[in-house]
């Protein structure tokens, strides 16, 4: 199905892209209760809510510059010639609305809102918000499937728990997603880990539940292709998520985000491992930990909302 004329974003040769008021990639505003929510095919979502977060806080900044930085998104992908807002109704469908005094509260409501999507066939690429934000949105997307996983990170957010016996923290979102059933263990990789650790128990965890974990020295020592073949045949061709943390990036290139550790990729290769998801099985996607207090630059920002229109592209290979 080709967009139609009313899901295609303003060019900036119509209107400045300094001008207007900012939606993700200039696309038009469609909330649950516009006429044209049903034609919606891919949903962009703001999820600005960091409660999760245990060090450094901002997130929850992080889709309002988002959308800001994605005002220079243009309409054409430069190396695969894909044209995302053609090849399908693409729409910026606002932000999720949480309870920042409540965790429990929060997660409720981003279900929510997210089964609406399912409800509506409509594929998500959600903008963070912590890495907590991906538990209740596999809630709504995985509630009758457990799905595979995708996962560009330092941290593996596997642990069992925080500050003896909190159990939901952006540590925590992928082993609560394994324990309800969310993801298929099997189906899952995790690429790009690194840095001190407090102990082995996430790891241990992987491996007793066949979760598959790249460090960053074996994603160095193999390369991007390598790793990226190894990636797409765990998750075959069943329904796949993909959950992109902007500290997959090495903090010199990345360092607006809350928990930065050294020694990741470049700004290039985190655009390039996105190249290597076309024709996969995208359920839906996302991108966490932008802190904008940490780089008042925009430049993090601007690298997060490049990297969205990456999985965007790929979502419609």
């Amino acid at each position: 199905m080709m967009s139609d004329s009313f899901f295609q974003p303003i060019s900036g040769f119509d209107l400045p892209r300094f001008a207007g008021v900012p939606t993700f990639m200039r696309l038009p505003h469609v909330t649950p209760d516009h006429p044209r929510f049903q034609d919606v095919q891919v949903g962009l979502v703001g999820v600005p809510w960091d409660s999760g977060t245990t060090n450094r806080p901002g997130p929850r900044h992080g889709p309002r510059q988002l959308r800001d930085a994605s005002t220079m998104i243009r309409a054409q992908h430069q190396v695969s010639g894909l044209r995302p807002f053609e090849a399908a109704n693409c729409a910026d469908l606002g932000d999720v609305g949480p309870n920042p005094a409540d965790i429990q509260d929060s997660m409720q409501r981003i279900t929510a809102f997210y089964d609406q999507l399912v409800a509506a066939k409509i594929r998500p690429l959600t903008a963070g918000g912590d890495h907590l934000t991906s538990l209740p949105v596999l809630r709504a997307l995985a509630k009758d499937q457990a799905v595979g996983m995708i996962h560009f990170d330092s941290h593996t957010d596997l642990f069992h728990s925080y500050f003896d016996g909190t159990m939901y923290t952006h540590g925590t979102p992928f082993r609560r997603a394994v324990e309800e059933g969310l993801l298929d263990p099997k189906r899952v990789v995790q690429i790009g880990i690194r840095g001190t650790m407090y102990d082995s128990e996430d790891r241990d965890f992987a491996k007793a539940n066949g979760i598959r974990i790249i460090e960053i020295e074996e994603y160095f020592a193999r390369g991007l292709k390598d790793v990226m073949a190894e990636a797409r045949e765990i998750v075959g061709t069943l329904p796949t998520y993909v959950s992109y943390d902007i500290d997959f990036v090495d903090p010199t290139f990345a360092p607006g985000t809350g928990t930065p550790e050294v020694g990741g990729p470049n700004s290039f290769e985190a655009l390039q491992v996105c190249r290597e998801l076309y024709g996969l099985n995208i359920i839906g996607a996302d991108m966490v930990e932008v802190s904008p207090p940490f780089d008042q630059s925009g430049g993090t920002a601007f690298l997060g909302v490049s990297i969205m229109f990456e999985l965007l592209c790929a979502m419609l290979s």
